[in-house]
């Protein structure tokens, strides 16, 4: 055989392999995929940031299962707690200002009493709100500031656990939509409004708590499974105009849900995640502090028994998550948040350490006994995409 033809079988060799192996993209769409079938999904929307670029975006499934319309990769939908993060951004800015302190006492902030009764000589500050340490208890009605409230409910001692605020971690639903009118009260801005003008239309993104300021097209049904069957979740984008002649501000916030009420998409999420992994900025915008930025992603409540979370401030570290032991050490852990509520499932997960992010959500899942729905798709996604 000549040289020439030598290198010619060689060349068309290559060629043949490259068209035979699969690509990323093509690799990252066979896993979601695969979980889609695995867990009869109605949708997933995901995308991947590596190095400071959105490396992968897709949608898969249905945003109307009755009409059969497709997801798409611009379509909105609730991310439920993911939006706690989003409540703390908008709070930093205004620590940033040195209108407020972390270590100031929510009393003073909110304008009444917040003690718990069993320790009412200890002010719970806003950083034990934001990290869940401040001993608030959820009620079952937590889109009302009501329980905390001594002028409503007296003593409020159903509103709060026994041990002393700052020395013990309950994940508390109330206590972010506390922190959500703090913003309010504090800014002289509404609640939607703020975060809105703030932290998503500043990054250049679309979205927010407000369904009514949102195109209603853009919306990506909610599901839950319910007798076999999946039935849409109403209150998922409930309006709240008419709960508005009666708003009261610096009070009536948690109906726009600072705990979890952000609707966004995929994509535009994935840049709101590269913001944080960047320490506050992203492309020249300076959305919050560096300082700031750490401080939301250093844990504050540190796992003392099995089953906690390594809590930040409404960020917290990821353990025993990824399948890839080298995110399963002290130092290494990825950051970020899940969500929950109505049938839907999302996660915004990154490593500080390697610069690589996840972003994905369903409207819908059916459960699989014995797995977890978000972490098979993270990690599917990771090994699919990011595992070298």
């Amino acid at each position: 055989m000549t040289i020439s033809k030598f290198f010619s079988t060689v060349a068309a060799s290559l060629m043949l392999f490259a068209c035979c192996t699969p690509s990323p993209k093509q690799l990252t769409d066979k896993a979601i995929n695969d979980v889609m079938n695995e867990f009869q999904a109605v949708g997933i929307a995901a995308a991947v940031v590596k190095d400071g670029k959105i490396i992968y975006d897709g949608a898969f499934g249905y945003k109307n299962l009755e009409t059969q319309t497709p997801l798409a990769q611009d379509d909105i939908m609730r991310i439920a707690s993911i939006s706690k993060s989003f409540t703390a951004t908008s709070l930093m800015q205004l620590v940033d200002k040195g209108i407020i302190s972390l270590d100031d006492d929510v009393s003073d902030l909110i304008g009444f009493k917040i003690r718990n009764p069993h320790h009412p000589e200890i002010p719970i500050t806003l950083k034990m709100v934001l990290s869940h340490t401040a001993s608030i208890r959820d009620k079952e009605d937590y889109f009302t500031l009501d329980h905390l409230n001594p002028a409503v409910y007296g003593d409020c001692a159903e509103s709060y656990f026994e041990y002393k605020p700052g020395e013990g971690y309950n994940y508390s639903n109330m206590g972010l939509n506390l922190a959500g009118t703090i913003l309010e009260k504090v800014s002289g801005v509404r609640f939607d409004d703020y975060v809105r003008e703030n932290v998503i239309r500043k990054l250049g993104l679309y979205g927010g708590h407000n369904i009514d300021s949102l195109d209603a097209n853009k919306f990506a049904l909610i599901y839950n499974k319910e007798n076999g069957e999946y039935v849409v979740s109403e209150g998922a984008y409930r309006s709240r105009a008419e709960d508005m002649p009666g708003y009261v501000f610096g009070y009536s916030s948690p109906i726009f849900s600072p705990t979890g009420g952000v609707k966004i998409s995929a994509h535009d999420l994935a840049v709101y995640m590269m913001m944080h992994m960047n320490y506050g900025e992203y492309n020249g915008v300076r959305i919050i502090s560096e300082e700031s930025a750490k401080a939301m992603q250093t844990p504050v409540w540190i796992i003392k028994e099995k089953g906690d979370d390594q809590y930040a401030l409404c960020l917290k570290e990821f353990v025993d998550f990824i399948d890839d032991e080298k995110y399963n050490v002290p130092g290494s852990y990825p950051v970020g948040h899940t969500g929950g509520a109505y049938g839907l499932n999302s996660i915004m997960i990154w490593s500080p350490a390697d610069n690589w992010g996840i972003v994905a959500m369903t409207n819908g899942y059916t459960d699989v006994e014995g797995k977890s729905f978000l972490k098979t798709l993270t990690n599917a996604i990771y090994n699919a995409c990011i595992k070298e």
